[in-house]
């Protein structure tokens, strides 16, 4: 196959350096990342290479342009997340600017990886959805994220949010304090979050007239949760019999959402409530499963690599058992 050559130009007004990013940090990383030769000199961007992938930089360079326009640098990050995105083909890159909230400090809060566009998405169109994949991929701070939108609009009245309380180590009872404060050091992550999107003072004053909840999963036995933003997170310590009580909550007006990562049961000896539940309700209309992936990781680099280091650890101990299995 023939190499394609193509030219472009960066729009006049736009700095170049806005494009290219800090010390070319873009320009480097897009070179990494695709099957041709970027060379930028002034104001004028040269990309030969494969036709396919010429033509997958060159839609590349539009959306630089455009976030360019409206004053805004991508990352080296931003790159490859970009093009997994254009390579797709399912969303423009564009999609990437979905904001799903605007903190009180300022920040945007918004899908960083194709993966995690499909599972905001999901969460929007659907009354019950799971997100399930590894540390980092943001399960539980989109879903945040989407039911503090919610609460603003006021498209519901309550935000409840969950965990299971299962002991790693240290029983309740040995603990100091009373039930809640013993239970408060495993909702802690859940209030984390929640203090990063919303003003301190408010949040009291809404968990205090009883508009945000955040309570163990036992403590939503018996209840009807409508008119709610319900988010459950770290489900897969969970047992079937809890997340059936859980998802049989569900009242008028009112969204689920379920997030967990099977890697990381803390329940031993125990059948996990994430272990069957899509083959159950895999077919049920109006609930969706989103499966998010090492990719979709934005933490620190650090953390994708860990991830990927524990998975191959995973993968070489299940292929030895086995093999030891097909010996006898």
């Amino acid at each position: 196959m023939e190499a394609s050559k193509i030219r472009l130009t960066v729009p006049e007004g736009i700095d170049p350096s806005r494009v290219l990013g800090a010390g070319d940090g873009v320009l480097r990383a897009l070179e990494n990342l695709v099957r041709a030769h970027v060379v930028a000199r002034g104001d004028s961007v040269a990309v030969s290479g494969d036709p396919d992938e010429v033509e997958l930089v060159a839609r590349f360079f539009e959306h630089a342009f455009r976030e360019a326009d409206a004053g805004r640098t991508l990352s080296a990050d931003d790159v490859s997340r970009c093009l997994a995105v254009l390579r797709d083909g399912e969303h423009d890159a564009s999609s990437l600017r979905d904001d799903v909230l605007l903190s009180y400090r300022g920040r945007v809060i918004r899908p960083k990886t194709l993966g995690q566009k499909r599972y905001v998405d999901a969460i929007r169109s659907s009354t019950i959805t799971f997100g399930l994949g590894p540390a980092g991929t943001g399960k539980t701070y989109l879903a945040m994220a989407l039911a503090v939108a919610a609460l603003k609009r006021h498209e519901v009245g309550r935000l409840i949010l969950t965990r299971p309380v299962v002991e790693a180590g240290e029983n309740l009872g040995f603990l100091p304090g009373t039930l809640e404060e013993k239970i408060d050091p495993y909702m802690r992550p859940l209030y984390d979050a929640l203090f990063d999107m919303m003003d301190r003072e408010r949040t009291d004053e809404l968990m205090e007239r009883g508009v945000i909840e955040i309570a163990p999963l036992a403590y939503m036995r018996g209840r009807t949760l409508s008119d709610a933003f319900v988010v459950l997170d770290e489900a897969q310590n969970t047992t079937p019999e809890q997340m059936k009580m859980f998802l049989t909550r569900l009242g008028f007006n009112s969204k689920f959402v379920i997030t967990g990562d099977l890697s990381q049961r803390d329940l031993v000896g125990r059948r996990g409530g994430l272990a069957d539940v899509e083959k159950i309700l895999g077919r049920v209309d109006d609930v969706a499963f989103s499966h998010l992936e090492r990719a979709d990781v934005v933490r620190h680099a650090l953390v994708g690599r860990i991830v990927e280091a524990y998975d191959a650890y995973d993968d070489v101990r299940e292929q030895r058992s086995r093999d030891r299995k097909e010996s006898r």
